[in-house]
């Protein structure tokens, strides 16, 4: 191996044990059978007692020696037997970390190699190329939490929950759901065939989508009929507070009589940008509270100086299945503080925040569940969802005819609250 790689790979080594979560995600690894399994040849021989290499012993702190002597055991065993030689010794750390956020059993704390850090970034920062939708890479198949409007995928006809079982014809069953998200990515203008199969119809059908290159507006706004603004926010990135400030700086001098805030298919993004777009509708209290794992809290309050926060204006948010994340913590926020009225179907039900930490040397990032984020009445979503004040279903038929029986029905509840 060569010495300065070497030297790398144990700096590294390192400063994973130093975040504190290496040793948690080797302890499987130690209980399993050590050399039960024999070879083809003959049976295997009982294992000696193995001393890590004095420059591996350095690289490792004192008190965690003893627990990581497998795990160099492994990687010299790997270099010294394996059949297809030289390893890619930066394959092997990187494994080893993803092989550790998988042993934590947390669905969202996820590793994210160079690559896939770099486009989870693009999609917040408001352009990728894909076929524009959020997914789910938690599931056995990967499944599409929502489309993006006006993307490839939603002129394609994808809805949330439609699982993605086939891509070009090979079947993605056993197929990790996050190496199935990488292969429906792809140059503007190439085109991906999914096989997709949805709740409700009898059996798989296929798809055709043409790639493109994504740009995603994260807010815009419109005045509606009877001076109801309407706003829509798609994402939660570094654009979204701008461009809804803008928005609101073109509306709110109109004087509108009711606001419409739509959140539909809004698969979610920062925090942070969730408090702030909150703050816009809410002039005092409580956004959300973030209760970690030691039963201690924090609490996110509504930032000072929104502009549409007049409780004499009424409001409803628009939410479906594919509401996700940050923006149930907007409309959470807004229903439980009486602001807001929710009209549409039962949320995603993700209520857990994950931090993104880039590692060092450019390898990618880490993403671990730290919270779980409860709404101001101290409510839990997790798994659950928002449960919308007025429940209106917007049906396949309705897409295919051009229709929003939602956004429809908002309006008429506005208008009759405002007596028109």
């Amino acid at each position: 191996m060569n010495k300065t790689l070497k030297t790398v790979l144990l700096a590294l080594a390192v400063l994973i044990v130093g975040l504190g979560s290496f040793a948690g995600g080797f302890v499987t690894g130690h209980l399993l059978p050590n050399g039960s399994i024999p070879s083809l040849e003959a049976p295997a021989a009982p294992p000696e007692p193995f001393t890590p290499a004095p420059d591996q012993q350095s690289a490792t702190p004192e008190e965690l020696q003893a627990l990581f002597a497998p795990f160099w055991e492994a990687w010299n065993l790997i270099h010294e037997n394996f059949v297809d030689q030289p390893v890619d010794d930066v394959a092997l750390m990187r494994g080893a970390i993803d092989g550790m956020m998988q042993a934590l059993g947390d669905q969202h704390s996820t590793y994210m190699n160079p690559e896939e850090y770099k486009q989870a970034n693009e999609s917040l920062e408001g352009s990728y190329e894909g076929i524009g939708a959020y997914v789910d890479t938690t599931a056995d198949y990967l499944t599409v939490t929502s489309p993006i409007p006006g993307s490839p995928a939603e002129e394609a006809g994808l809805l949330p929950g439609d699982k993605i079982i086939g891509i070009d014809g090979e079947d993605m069953t056993g197929i990790d759901a996050e190496l199935a998200r990488r292969r429906v990515l792809g140059p503007a203008g190439t085109t991906v065939v999914l096989t997709i199969l949805r709740e409700g119809e009898d059996a798989p059908f296929d798809v055709s989508i043409v790639r493109a290159r994504i740009v995603i507006a994260s807010a815009e706004g419109e005045m509606l009929e009877g001076g109801i603004a309407y706003i829509t926010v798609t994402t939660f990135g570094p654009n979204t507070m701008p461009e809804l400030n803008a928005a609101l700086a073109e509306l709110m001098p109109q004087n509108p009589k009711a606001v419409i805030l739509d959140l539909r298919n809004n698969g979610g993004g920062y925090l942070q940008t969730s408090v702030e777009v909150t703050s816009q509708f809410i002039s005092e209290g409580v956004v959300l509270y973030e209760q970690y794992g030691d039963g201690t809290r924090t609490t996110y309050e509504v930032i000072p100086g929104g502009v549409a926060t007049d409780p004499k204006i009424p409001m409803i948010v628009l939410i479906n299945e594919g509401s996700a994340s940050a923006s149930e913590i907007v409309a959470g926020a807004l229903q439980d503080s009486g602001r807001a009225k929710l009209l549409g179907m039962v949320s995603y039900g993700k209520g857990s925040v994950q931090n993104w930490i880039p590692l060092s040397g450019e390898n990618g990032a880490v993403r671990i569940t730290i919270a779980k984020w409860l709404t101001p009445n101290e409510n839990t979503i997790h798994e659950i969802g928002l449960t919308p004040d007025y429940p209106v279903e917007l049906t396949e038929d309705d897409r295919k005819a051009d229709k929003d029986p939602q956004l429809d029905e908002a309006v008429r509840i506005l208008l009759e609250m405002i007596g028109q």
